[in-house]
């Protein structure tokens, strides 16, 4: 570091202009300009480390691939060991930082993500579906309901939620707005208890849609419904097909939903989970589908912490960040270079501790008050199956 102050100190007043641009160097003071080159040499040597750490994290993993391909199994050596370098020069000048600021052109407004408006404008224009709401309570105990029949357990789905929303999470909670106070920017299109993204609503329906379009059908001609009743799931029904054949007419892989997922198309379908019957089955149904994954790689029995492990950076690298040596290795392993900066709780952290950070994080949600209705409603709902079973 005192190299680079004496190279830096060292430039002539245009080569220090050079290399900051005349415009800024104008404003700037003799001092000003030799402690910015300082700066600006010194965050270019950590970017050139920080570049060459994330090519060799990529290609470990590509290493990975192929031995996962070849069934076999994963050394120390297959992961980088050690955590990214982080910046240790010396900070922008604040006197300086606020002159950089005031010649930045105005920044421009990010562009507006979908909200759940949008979701269900999307819904009734694109397939007339007009999903069915309840009271909270109600959902909650349909989504009990749900997951117990798909062997979910209590303390699995609820520490998920716990996660998930805060503690605090309603049917309609869309990630980055206040599921009470209804204020915030959206931050992704996560939506619900489990906060499933707008592709994983695409995936989930591609698979398991003729199964809502049978069990909706089912509840038509339940003991007891009214004609109004059956009307409205008629009409569901007809909406369901219709989504069924647009996600099913594109290519069924992750990319291919993810783009389907941002037309008006995927809007509307992921309104989907707002829909009292149909939105339990379907972020359960993807519950499921982590449990069952793990169970045939030997998991039988994931703790809620697990589960969210394996939403968080998908099933199998999940179950690699559980198994030897991963759990022992830094997160960046696991993450792309960009999911790896914006996911605070991933940072700095090897496969076992981002786990136990997230048993923390439940531990403190499950205390909150949207936690608690929830294990209530869990409580009700298993009540509910054994007396059913002893009659």
């Amino acid at each position: 570091m005192v190299a680079l102050m004496i190279a830096a100190g060292a430039l002539s007043l245009p080569a220090r202009a050079q290399a900051i641009g005349d415009e800024l160097a104008s404003r700037l003071t003799e001092a000003q300009q030799r402690q910015y080159v300082v700066y600006l040499r010194a965050r270019a040597h950590h970017d050139r480390l920080s570049a060459e750490y994330w090519s060799a994290v990529e290609d470990l993993r590509e290493q990975r691939r192929r031995k996962r391909s070849a069934g076999q199994p994963f050394t120390v050596g297959d992961f980088v060991a050690v955590q990214p370098p982080r910046y240790a020069g010396p900070p922008i000048p604040p006197d300086v930082a606020k002159i950089i600021a005031s010649l930045r052109s105005p920044a421009k407004p990010d562009e507006d993500m979908a909200v759940v408006s949008d979701f269900l404008d999307s819904a009734r224009k694109e397939f007339g579906f007009v999903p069915v709401r309840s009271s909270e309570a109600q959902f909650m105990r349909r989504y009990a309901e749900e997951s117990l029949s798909l062997g979910l357990t209590k303390d699995q789905v609820v520490r998920v939620y716990a996660l998930e929303t805060g503690g605090r999470g309603t049917a309609d909670m869309q990630a980055g707005i206040d599921p009470e106070t209804k204020k915030g920017r959206p931050i992704s299109s996560a939506l619900g208890y489990a906060q499933l993204l707008g592709a994983n609503s695409v995936n989930e329906l591609a698979k398991h849609g003729d199964m809502f379009v049978s069990r909706l059908e089912a509840l038509a001609v339940a003991p007891g419904i009214s004609s109004a009743n059956v009307a409205s799931i008629r009409s569901r029904v007809r909406a369901l097909r219709k989504m069924i054949r647009a996600v099913r007419s594109v290519p069924n892989n992750w990319s291919a939903h993810v783009a389907f997922a941002r037309t008006p198309k995927g809007l509307g379908i992921h309104a989907l989970n707002l829909d009292a019957d149909i939105g339990p089955w379907l972020q359960t149904i993807k519950l499921k589908g982590v449990r069952d994954y793990a169970e045939k790689a030997g998991r039988p029995r994931l703790s809620g912490a697990e589960i969210e492990l394996m939403n968080l950076a998908g099933p199998q690298t999940g179950l690699d960040m559980m198994d030897t040596p991963g759990r022992d290795m830094p997160t960046t392993n696991f993450f792309t270079e960009k999911a790896y900066n914006r996911n605070p709780i991933v940072k700095d952290k090897t496969g076992a501790e981002l786990l136990q950070a997230l048993e923390s994080r439940m531990d403190q949600n499950v205390l909150k008050s949207g936690s608690v209705a929830f294990a209530k409603a869990f409580d009700a709902a298993i009540a509910s199956r054994r007396a059913a079973a002893r009659r």
